[in-house]
């Protein structure tokens, strides 16, 4: 089995985040010839969110340095492959977080960021649940115990999407469960102040693949909105509030707190004003949700319909990955 090895993957200018997280999707039809989505008229060039005063918090995942210097940004968003990986790269994460007095929030995903080295689905089930992988995800809590920064772990999202590109997603609910759990356990045994987020993207079916309250301290969904997505998988625009509906009725149940733990959006100016303004006000629909955390980058991911890999950057024109 591979383990963790002594190479840093890749580090932003700000050290904060290990940000290639895999290799190019194949361009579609409707990008050009370097993978990127064909561009929509638009003329806002900072999309980033409004902060409201009496709002929820906000957070962002930023390998590109955006909101270095934003005021009122709660929690840095970081990815982390269990393989391939300076943990030490944690340490220069956390001093970024400290200096603006902010959160870390790290989801780590259980496989290998270069493609050559994944196992398929089967492989990596059998292995985690034979115990393979206790030493990577112990390696990492113990890393976290070194950091001064109040810390999430998030731990194999958006794990009901049958869909998925993960290779831990659409998983016999059972085997993800005794999966998670098992994660879990090495977190709070080695790191016992952590708090620990399940995250399902917020599909149908997610219930079956709810740990149980004890192995639950926050619950994370993931948000995005497309404009052309929208027009072709629901006939027009929906708004965030919209977005958001469905998967939080179906976690508001469990009585935990409720975070976006990845928020994106792109499009016209009249599609994408309406997202800038509201994701950080309190809505009485969603009495629950406390945070939202931007994915400030193009998505890994080509998305349906070939509408290639969105830019979700809130800076237009800036080249991403």
């Amino acid at each position: 089995m591979k383990k963790l090895r002594e190479r840093i993957v890749s580090a932003t200018a700000i050290a904060l985040l290990l940000s290639v997280a895999a290799g190019p999707a194949t361009p579609s039809l409707a990008q050009d010839a370097a993978g990127v989505p064909a561009p929509l008229s638009r003329s806002i060039v900072d999309k980033r969110p409004v902060l409201h005063a009496d709002g929820i918090k906000f957070g962002a995942y930023d390998p590109h340095g955006d909101f270095t210097s934003q005021q009122g940004v709660a929690t840095e968003h970081l990815f982390l492959p269990w393989e391939d990986v300076d943990l030490e790269t944690l340490e220069a994460a956390d001093a970024y977080a400290q200096a603006r007095g902010r959160n870390l929030l790290i989801s780590v995903e259980p496989w290998s960021w270069d493609v050559d080295w994944r196992l398929t689905s089967d492989e990596l089930r059998r292995k985690v649940l034979r115990g393979d992988y206790d030493v990577n995800m112990r390696a990492i809590a113990r890393a976290i115990t070194k950091l001064k920064s109040p810390v999430i772990v998030r731990w194999g999202q958006e794990m009901e999407d049958q869909d998925s590109r993960f290779s831990w997603a659409g998983w016999n609910p059972r085997d993800y469960v005794t999966a998670y759990r098992r994660m879990m356990d090495i977190v709070r045994a080695e790191a016992p102040g952590v708090e620990v987020m399940w995250s399902p993207k917020g599909l149908d079916g997610l219930d079956a693949y709810y740990p149980g309250d004890d192995y639950v301290d926050l619950v994370g969904l993931s948000v995005f909105g497309l404009e052309p997505y929208d027009t072709l998988a629901y006939g027009g625009p929906r708004d965030f509030r919209q977005a958001l509906t469905d998967g939080y009725r179906r976690v508001s149940g469990y009585g935990k707190p409720i975070w976006v733990a990845e928020l994106g959006y792109e499009g016209t100016d009249a599609y994408m004003r309406p997202w800038i303004d509201t994701v950080t006000l309190k809505h009485s629909d969603f009495p629950k949700l406390e945070e939202v955390v931007y994915f400030n980058d193009r998505d890994v991911h080509a998305w349906p319909f070939n509408l290639g890999r969105p830019n979700w950057r809130v800076i237009k024109g800036d080249e991403t990955n």
